[in-house]
């Protein structure tokens, strides 16, 4: 469902992405744990069409470098920082992405209803919680059906209730065959969630985790912490 070969990126004169290999499976949640810095933002910002970068690249059979516009069509993407736009109230925000997605029927109501966002319909978007928004991007980035969800550390922002809601949203989506993609610094949601672990360092998949019981102490080992672990 999702591959990448030899991924190479720069910011400048800043190498973030070091040829990085990459292979996600159809229906699996694969979870991407690494530093800060490491280049897991950079990474799904890549697969989602969002900038580009050199090397073979493939989400759902199509290249993301060489139409960016098709695989956002196909993908839902949940950012770490609150994209929506502050001008617009939450019905209207669902009402354009169903517009702009050529959505028909009621799900942005069906929307509004799922993630608990009737009581902040007519509330301008500059004025929600971090954590509203961030159900409010949710929503959004699941009115179309996706068949692959991107998530940037999707919990940071949610209070214990709502994680607890949307990571039954997640398990929900996933039942129905459908793959996530998700960056997280939170070992035990990684743990709950995922199906394997790919652990990110210096731009490069140095570790890919099948068994997930052990994966704090695989984690700390492979990204250099150990040795600072009390005995």
């Amino acid at each position: 469902m999702i591959s990448a070969k030899d991924l190479q990126k720069w910011y400048g004169k800043k190498h973030v992405l070091k040829g990085l290999n990459l292979e996600v499976k159809d229906g699996e949640v694969f979870g991407l744990l690494g530093p800060n810095g490491a280049g897991k933002t950079t990474l799904i910002k890549i697969l989602t069409g969002q900038t580009d970068a050199r090397g073979e690249v493939k989400v759902a059979g199509v290249d993301p470098i060489k139409e960016p516009l098709k695989v956002r069509e196909l993908v839902g993407i949940v950012p770490e920082s609150e994209s929506v736009p502050n001008y617009l109230n939450v019905e209207e925000y669902l009402y354009f992405v169903a517009e702009i997605r050529k959505i028909k029927g009621d799900v942005v109501e069906k929307s509004i209803k799922k993630f608990d966002l009737e009581s902040y319909r007519k509330v301008i978007c500059k004025d929600l919680s971090k954590g509203t928004k961030q159900r409010l991007m949710f929503a959004a980035a699941l009115m179309h059906e996706p068949k692959i969800l991107f998530l940037d550390e999707p919990f940071i922002n949610l209070d214990p209730v709502y994680q607890r809601v949307m990571k039954k949203v997640l398990e929900d989506f996933i039942s129905k065959g459908n793959t996530i993609f998700m960056a997280t610094h939170i070992l035990e949601i990684a743990k709950k969630l995922c199906t394997r672990v790919g652990i990110i360092k210096d731009g490069k998949i140095v570790k890919i985790v099948e068994e997930l019981d052990n994966l704090e102490e695989v984690f700390m080992k492979e990204v250099g912490y150990a040795e600072v672990l009390p005995d």
